[in-house]
């Protein structure tokens, strides 16, 4: 949002009150509390009439520093707020005669008491992070609306780059963008997200999040091109600086503070295939899908049972559709026996013809108008109703039915749709916040979804597909980008928003393999297939149209077929990779920035990305066969082709559909297993150990059993150009260099 008219000029229909000089604090032994004055003090007069800001600085955590700005502080918070995960310190706090200093860890505040001017500086192991300075802090009233908004803006050093904010399709590096908080269901074509996150980093080691689960508004480096602002409407703005020195360090911070990702169970890494969206489909269409990718040696894991498993204008009621399935114990029985796990599309939107609806409405289960009626609306299905999840009556009732399909045999559950929730003329449960809970209806919704499956396969082997998150929405794994298209373009903006959320503290991410509305051309389907299976999960999944490769040419069998395969060959790496984003909350698909945060040339890339630490992936998103992509130093070497590439510059190359640019980090070690048939298997029987460019000294490598516990331990020891690899894991390995 902005509020002022070019750098002089203040919107004319606001009042602000602006931070204009510290006036006082105090001192305890957990918070800083210091009074600005929202005009010169010259006297005791100037203290009447005029309103302040109190700020406190308190430690949530080490190297965190909390900043809490009030303005009226009478007014009363219904919530909801984030679930954040606090381990306070006790901070050193010292007065000077010029400033207070407030420290968390190795983040400091340094308060000035200047008389002329407010400014915080915040620091990280004593070097500049950011500041808040002159007309950043303030309060604004509009006097036509009567809303009262709570500003601050910190400053942004020459070179410094913004990412993250939730899961954008906008252009990667945030610079110069308008970015609001509020979940959308518009497409991956546009600036709306269905995942957006109140919280940024930037390429200087540290990170913010404003800890607000409304519509914050983010100016970042736009309104005022040397700041990151950011405005959300009350009297009370809450925000944590996080500093962590490097982009891995701020996530590692920021998932101590919010959440770790849960670790998904390693069957679903391998392939899923969906009936799509509106197609139609039985028993016959299901079996035939299944049948055609074993005839063509294309392994399957998961088989996704979209929408109308349901019958048409009763969504959702959680109920097979017996004209179309008669026998789904009968049906799910059969595909397990394949080796398939199962998973059901579902959403919180009841439709009056549901068979949930009446008992929703006479238990009080569904969000209310102030009236006390139901809230309804025919978008979407006829008299859709919305499950208000701040209701535990509510959340059990629906979980129940949950566990009835997973007696079925069903794994999972996509948890489609939680954007389109009512702000005006409602009222929950709880007495939750209609504008607040907007955002935060998809953390409960998602959180009641993945705790059912939890709760009854137990932990480690539960796992949603989500389209909608807020902070925290990396607990209940996996999210997939929502709603692309059939081009190189929405390829293209699929890779940005999966950089983007990689940002915003996501560990797992996926995407309709080819894009959702339309149909692929032959090229773009196998492009993206590819990219597909090169994410840490791989759906074939589309709108009005099936996925499977033969309807759209013989060559794209061969490419589900070797990049299905070869993901399961890879496991062992990528589960590693997965236990990392669980333990550390540093995701799978990494951003270049992320792995290489002292290149300049990193900064920027938005057409590639690591897959783990090792792998550096740029799918092809031209049709004449092109791919530019920058390599970092050293030399690279591409794991399908053997091609090695002195790196430092930026390449571009020509691929056919069965290759790109995979290329392995100098001195690395990439395991890989034995199995191609299926994602979870024992990893370390016949593994083989892919050593690329090996410098003097050691390397370790842990390989993970399914459960994510160590099941093998190897060290890789290179001397005088030797490369041996000390073990005690007694099951058989071969190693491999690649020099």
């Amino acid at each position: 949002m902005k509020f002022t008219d070019g750098y002089w000029l203040n919107k004319p229909e606001y009042d602000f009150n602006f931070a204009i000089q510290s006036y006082s604090a105090s001192i305890t032994d957990s918070a800083l509390r210091v009074v600005c004055a929202t005009n010169p003090i010259n006297g005791r007069g100037d203290l009447l009439n005029h309103g302040t800001l109190t700020v406190t600085f308190t430690a949530p955590m080490p190297d965190v520093i909390r900043v809490q700005v009030e303005h009226f502080m009478g007014v009363k918070d219904h919530g909801p707020h984030f679930e954040l995960y606090e381990a306070p310190v006790k901070p050193v706090i010292t007065e000077t005669e010029d400033a207070w200093i407030f420290e968390s860890g190795k983040a400091r505040a340094v308060v000035s008491k200047e008389k002329r001017g407010w400014r915080v500086t915040y620091q990280g192991d004593g070097q500049l992070l950011t500041e808040s300075e002159y007309h950043g802090m303030a309060h604004a009233h509009h006097r036509d609306t009567g809303r009262d908004y709570m500003i601050d803006s910190l400053t942004l050093d020459v070179g410094e780059r913004v990412y993250g904010l939730g899961e954008r399709f906008t252009e990667y590096v945030k610079n110069g963008q308008t970015v609001d908080i509020w979940n959308g269901d518009g497409g991956t074509a546009s600036e709306m997200a269905y995942k957006n996150v109140p919280f940024y980093m930037t390429n200087r080691g540290y990170g913010v999040l404003v800890e607000d689960s409304s519509d914050v508004s983010f100016e970042v480096a736009s309104e005022k091109v040397e700041r990151v602002q950011f405005s959300l409407q009350g009297e009370k703005l809450v925000y944590d600086v996080i500093y962590g020195q490097t982009p891995k360090g701020v996530l590692e911070r920021y998932a101590d503070l919010t959440g770790h990702p849960a670790l998904p169970p390693a069957w679903s890494f391998g392939l899923w295939l969906s009936t799509s969206f509106t197609t139609s489909y039985d028993e016959k269409t299901v079996t035939s899908f299944i049948d055609g990718m074993a005839r063509r040696d294309i392994p399957l894991s998961v088989f996704h049972f979209d929408c109308f498993w349901m019958k048409e204008n009763h969504l959702t009621d959680l109920t097979w559709d017996p004209e179309v399935f008669p026998d789904p114990e009968g049906l799910l029985k059969k595909l397990k026996a394949r080796g398939l796990h199962i998973c059901c599309w579902l959403n919180p939107y009841i439709s009056q013809e549901s068979r949930m609806f009446a008992e929703g409405v006479e238990n009080g289960y569904f969000i209310l108008k102030e009236n006390g009626d139901v809230w309804q609306t025919d978008m979407w299905q006829p008299g859709t109703a919305i499950v208000d999840v701040t209701n535990p009556a509510a959340r059990e009732w629906y979980a129940e039915k949950l566990r009835r399909l997973m007696a079925m045999g069903v794994d999972a559950f996509k948890t489609d749709f939680g954007e389109r929730i009512p702000v005006r003329g409602v009222k929950y449960f709880d007495g939750s916040d209609p504008l607040r809970m907007h955002n935060f209806y998809t953390y409960l919704y998602n959180k009641m979804v993945f705790e059912a499956i939890e709760q009854f396969k137990g932990e480690g082997d539960a796992v949603v597909f989500a389209r909608s998150a807020t902070v925290g929405g990396q607990k209940f794994p996996v999210h997939w980008n929502g709603d692309s298209s059939a081009s190189f373009r929405s390829m293209a903006e699929t890779l940005r928003s999966g950089l983007s959320i990689a940002h915003s503290g996501f560990g797992f991410w996926s995407h309709d393999i080819a894009g959702f509305e339309q149909t692929a051309s032959a090229d773009v389907y196998k492009r993206w297939a590819v990219f597909g299976l090169l994410s840490s999960h791989s759906r074939l999944h589309g709108s009005s149209s099936y996925r499977v490769p033969w309807l759209f040419d013989e060559e794209a069998n061969e490419v589900v077929k070797k990049f299905a395969r070869f993901k399961n060959r890879l496991m062992p790496y990528l589960y590693g990779a997965a236990v990392e984003a669980h333990e550390k909350g540093v995701p799978m698909l990494r951003p270049m920035l992320m792995e290489f945060p002292d290149s300049i040339a990193c900064e920027t890339c938005d057409r590639q990305y690591m897959l783990g630490a090792n792998l550096l992936v740029a799918p092809v998103m031209h049709a004449d066969s092109h791919v530019d992509y920058y390599l970092p130093v050293g030399v690279w070497t591409n794991i399908l082709t053997g091609e090695r590439a002195v790196g430092d510059t930026w390449r571009r190359e020509n691929h056919d559909f069965l290759s790109l640019p995979l290329m392995a980090r100098p001195n690395s070690v990439i395991p890989m297993g034995a199995n191609e048939e299926r994602p979870d298997y024992d990893y370390a029987d016949g593994l083989e150990l892919h050593v690329f460019e090996p410098r003097e000294g050691a390397i370790t490598v842990t390989v993970p059993d399914t459960k994510g516990n160590v099941a093998a331990t190897y060290t890789v020891r290179t001397v005088d150009g030797e490369t041996t690899v000390e073990t005690d894991c007694k099951k058989p390995y071969k190693l491999v260099v690649h020099r």
